[in-house]
């Protein structure tokens, strides 16, 4: 399970944003830890704990806070990033956020979340087309 935290928590804060995020963890290690026999045993348990937290939490709302705001002026994160990135669809932003944002390779964000890698690429790619689009017109907007 100390193995697993980092991964499904990085998977769950680009999927519901930092505090939905935080609770789907917890949520699903709680589960694993109730069953550990059979969490234990699996072939794939960050995937496993993946899908129990999206069924243990269910957002009402887009993702917030993907981005946090700096207080002061300085960002070293284009401001505009973060609700592009919540505009995106589910897949996209978990695609986007864990390749692009933590170094993941498209086969472990498959295998997180039990889809093929030409299913990733495909998300990835119309999510990184979505958001130069979305940048791009907040440029010249």
């Amino acid at each position: 399970m100390e193995e697993a935290e980092p991964a499904v928590r990085r998977a769950f804060v680009a999927l519901y944003g930092h505090q939905r995020g935080r609770e789907a963890t917890a949520e699903a290690f709680s589960f694993a830890w109730e069953h550990w026999p059979k969490v234990r045993t699996m072939t794939n348990p960050r995937g496993y704990l993946f899908r129990v937290g999206q069924t243990r939490t269910r957002p009402r709302r887009r993702p917030t806070a993907l981005v946090e705001r700096p207080q002061s002026g300085d960002s070293l994160v284009e401001p505009g990033l973060g609700p592009a990135l919540a505009r995106l669809s589910d897949r996209q932003r978990v695609a986007v956020v864990l390749v692009h944002g933590f170094g993941w390779t498209m086969r472990e964000v498959a295998d997180l979340q039990g889809i093929k890698v030409t299913t990733v690429q495909t998300h990835l790619d119309r999510g990184l087309e979505r958001l130069r689009h979305e940048m791009e017109e907040a440029d010249h907007g």
